[in-house]
């Protein structure tokens, strides 16, 4: 099998390479793809080095499987063309998640959207996957009405140039800016471009995002998300209203049975998740688990993940790693 890596050399890149590493995805040739400055460039994949090739040259290849980490244009730009030519894609980018007919997937979800006459799959954003991980039992089992969603960001989720900014303000350096403002001891709601109605793109990614993982286009759904200096992941306040009543320790319950979900509530001994430890993990970490006394049927959650990982990398190659079981790789 010959896998097409486009995207490379970027934190998900990076990202992706060690992930496909350790879930020891096999391949005979591995083809790392980046811009053209580049190109030429070697990478080394499981103890071998490969050179960073172009785009096009990685098309006329014709990889079995072609995994996109390069932002929404390149993925619209290329993701057809690797597909014409039978390849299996998997696209970390916006580009294709809001297409009804390609499958916006969370492996221990909704992998069955897969057929083997998909081409392009989409892999969610990261905020989306670690969220409705853990609420998917909830929805299956009592149905959401409503969720409500503060996001507590971290700067690897804008991306290499943001993690610089942030360790240049620490050590009191000037440097390129990934924000418009301070991140160090400091926060702001913002990511993306806002819409007419004032809600930010990341927003309305957990808002449509959900819905469709979900099957529920009916939820009723509201999002605020803000960046904050961190590093190891995202962390999420999730409000939940649900449709039917239930009691506190089948909820508890039905997290601890979820796969890939690890419960981390005792609060009295200052135990709930955070992101510094939530680092280099592939789990989704769910804690502060408690009924909202405003609602009948009130949920709170606090959710945490490393989005590198099960936001990006991870997701990605267990989809991979679906294709391979379904030998249709």
């Amino acid at each position: 099998m010959v896998i097409a890596l486009i995207g490379a050399t970027g934190l998900v890149g990076e990202m992706m390479i060690r992930v496909l590493e350790e879930q020891q995805i096999p391949f005979t040739n591995f083809i790392p793809c980046a811009s053209e400055r580049s190109v030429g460039k070697e990478i080394t994949v499981g103890g071998k080095p490969y050179k960073v090739q172009s785009v096009e040259d990685a098309i006329k290849a014709k990889p079995q499987l072609a995994i996109f980490s390069a932002g929404a244009a390149t993925a619209r730009k290329y993701a057809a063309a690797f597909a014409e030519n039978g390849t299996y894609v998997i696209d970390n980018s916006s580009a294709f998640r809001g297409e009804e007919d390609v499958p916006l997937v969370v492996p221990e979800i909704n992998a069955d959207r897969i057929t083997q006459s998909t081409r392009i799959i989409a892999n969610p954003n990261c905020s989306t996957i670690q969220m409705v991980l853990p609420i998917s039992s909830i929805h299956q089992k009592y149905g959401i009405r409503r969720l409500v969603i503060s996001t507590y960001q971290s700067v690897t989720g804008t991306g290499v140039n943001a993690v610089r900014q942030l360790f240049n303000e620490r050590a009191g350096k000037s440097g390129e800016m990934a924000y418009p403002h301070p991140i160090d001891l400091n926060c702001f709601p913002h990511g993306g471009d806002f819409d007419e109605h004032g809600d930010a793109a990341e927003e309305m990614k957990l808002v449509n995002e959900t819905r469709k993982i979900l099957g529920a286009p009916g939820i009723k759904i509201t999002a605020t998300v803000v960046r904050i200096p961190v590093m190891g992941g995202h962390s999420e306040a999730v409000n939940i209203e649900t449709e039917k009543a239930f009691r506190m320790n089948e909820v508890r319950s039905l997290l601890e049975s979820t796969q890939g979900v690890v419960v981390q509530d005792n609060p009295k001994n200052s135990i709930y998740p955070m992101p510094k430890y939530a680092e280099g993990r592939d789990e989704v970490f769910v804690g502060r688990i408690r009924r909202d006394q405003s609602l009948e049927n009130g949920i709170n959650l606090w959710i945490v993940a490393d989005n590198l990982r099960k936001g990006a990398a991870t997701n990605a190659v267990q989809i991979a790693r679906y294709l391979i079981d379904q030998q249709w790789l």
